[in-house]
């Protein structure tokens, strides 16, 4: 059963807020179901609510708290919880602050669309890269935590790391198409979308299923046997 990537936002300004949410509600996997305006009702929800959100998007800059107190009280209160920041607070030692204290992102007002987006989806794959590992390699911690020298690139794109038949270009394309589609991909429909051979494509898909950064399905059509369909593994209980 598919189920969204929960979001809080934390805005003093009710009409970024909501841009805000609109932002995050039109990519796909992901759904607000919190906006406070400041720390007070930051923290009656977390301690009342059912379910904390799995991330929460964060204005340094709230009326009733000190530079990054809130940010440090939901670090140390609710380790599950990632952070992005979303603010104007440009100070180096704010930025600082924020990048060692554990912050998931640092995005800087006004807000594009574009870049939120993407920072969405990096934290989605990354989520979904995780689901169902037991440990992790020194390369894939790298490519989690954003460290990466000249010579080396994530463990799923380098060339030398992947099987015959895998192409880490072909094999970046792939997984950019399965993270844009809302209801999982068939082998068929990627030969179709990105004109790759069918058995290639079911070879790229199969691959990313051994990763475990796929979960494959069954998907059944009116006529005919059922297909396999693919979708990533963070998009799944």
């Amino acid at each position: 059963m598919a189920y969204p990537i929960t979001v809080m936002i934390i805005e003093d300004d009710f009409r970024i807020s909501a841009i805000h949410r609109q932002f995050v509600e039109e990519v796909d996997g992901f759904t607000v179901i919190k906006e406070a305006r400041t720390a007070k009702e930051t923290k009656a929800f977390l301690q009342e609510c059912g379910q904390l959100p799995d991330l929460v998007l964060l204005d340094i800059y709230i009326p009733d708290v000190v530079g990054l107190d809130l940010f440090w009280y939901i670090r140390q209160q609710y380790h599950t919880i990632s952070l992005i920041a979303v603010t104007a607070a440009t100070e180096a030692d704010t930025v600082q602050n924020a990048i060692f204290g554990g912050v998931f992102d640092y995005i800087i007002k006004p807000v594009d669309a574009n870049r939120l987006k993407q920072s969405l989806l990096s934290f989605q794959e990354k989520r979904a890269f995780l689901a169902g590992r037991k440990t992790v390699h020194q390369k894939e911690i790298d490519y989690l935590i954003g460290t990466q020298f000249e010579d080396e690139q994530p463990a799923a794109a380098k060339k030398a790391d992947l099987p015959k038949g895998i192409d880490p270009i072909t094999l970046h394309e792939v997984m950019l198409l399965v993270r844009q589609t809302k209801l999982g991909i068939t082998a068929m429909e990627l030969s179709r979308q990105t004109g790759i051979g069918h058995t290639t494509a079911r070879r790229y898909l199969e691959y990313l299923v051994s990763t475990k950064m796929l979960q494959p399905s069954l998907k059944y059509g009116t006529v005919g046997r059922p297909e396999r369909q693919y979708m990533l593994r963070g998009t799944y209980e």
